[in-house]
């Protein structure tokens, strides 16, 4: 994920999982497309799109009348940004996804925190929830940190990204390090990104005690940090990593590593249930 907000010009490519786009095709042999719809946007009309998987797709706005939805599934990091909206049957459902999230994820509602002490605990929340799913998965059989659902990271790999997100939202974007990065981390595919070289990173896979050692590493970074900053600190300028152009404060930067850590939290949960349940 590491951009941590939509509209902040970095994107948050990784956030939809990094999986293929393979998951099905529209099937056309009913398709009856008209021009415009009465609002002016287009109109698709009786086509068959069943297992048909949207993967880096912009369908904001997008209205569905009279479809079969049955089985639909819809994985959004920027659900709950900026007062957005999801109506299902005149519902939104936003608040209602939030708030299902924070009651299975205990330490989430934490991560809008806004002052040192609150920052420290939401810190602390998140850490401890990773030390648990970590404890399960290495529990589980070989192979489970490394296996991929779906063509999506691997439990490792998130690591090493969320190692490449630290160095660039607390590293380079608040501390002003101009190298901060660790050569285990792991960018996103995104190539127009000033956060950083991808010649920093090295390719191959690392062994999972290393990638370990290095989310340690940055972890402790994290937590030292807020062990010291200062209300008035949280409120200093900084530079957006992928887009210098773009306006963050320490506080928006050190929120969006929260939502990184929550966001992909919630992915290695999912898939690490996907592989006990294959494995029953």
């Amino acid at each position: 994920m590491d951009e941590g907000r939509r509209d902040d010009h970095g994107g948050l490519d990784a956030l939809v999982g990094g999986g293929s786009a393979d998951g099905g095709s529209a099937d056309s042999a009913d398709s009856a497309d008209g021009a415009d719809s009465a609002d002016g946007g287009r109109l698709v009309r009786g086509r068959r799109l069943r297992g048909t998987r949207f993967v880096g797709c912009d369908l904001s706005d997008v209205v569905v009348r009279g479809c079969d939805v049955a089985g639909m599934e819809i994985d959004s990091p920027w659900l709950m940004e900026g007062g957005s909206r999801l109506l299902v049957n005149g519902v939104d459902v936003v608040p209602l996804v939030d708030a299902e999230l924070n009651r299975r994820f205990p330490g989430r509602e934490l991560r809008s925190a806004t002052s040192p002490s609150g920052l420290r605990e939401a810190w602390a929340a998140v850490e401890q929830a990773w030390a648990a799913t970590l404890e399960r998965a290495t529990s589980m059989p070989d192979g489970t940190v490394d296996a991929s659902v779906g063509g999506e990271w691997s439990l490792a790999q998130t690591l090493r990204h969320l190692v490449m997100a630290t160095d660039v939202w607390l590293g380079r974007a608040v501390l002003r390090v101009e190298q901060p990065h660790h050569p285990l981390g792991l960018p996103n595919d995104d190539h127009d990104t000033e956060a950083y070289d991808e010649s920093a990173f090295t390719a191959p896979a690392p062994p999972f005690e290393q990638v370990l050692e290095a989310r340690a590493g940055r972890q402790a970074m994290v937590r030292d940090f807020l062990g010291r900053v200062s209300a008035r600190e949280l409120e200093e300028g900084r530079s957006n990593p992928h887009a210098p152009e773009h306006g963050e404060t320490v506080l928006s930067c050190l929120h969006t590593i929260l939502e990184e850590e929550w966001e992909h939290h919630r992915y290695a949960v999912r898939d690490l249930d996907s592989v006990a349940r294959a494995g029953r």
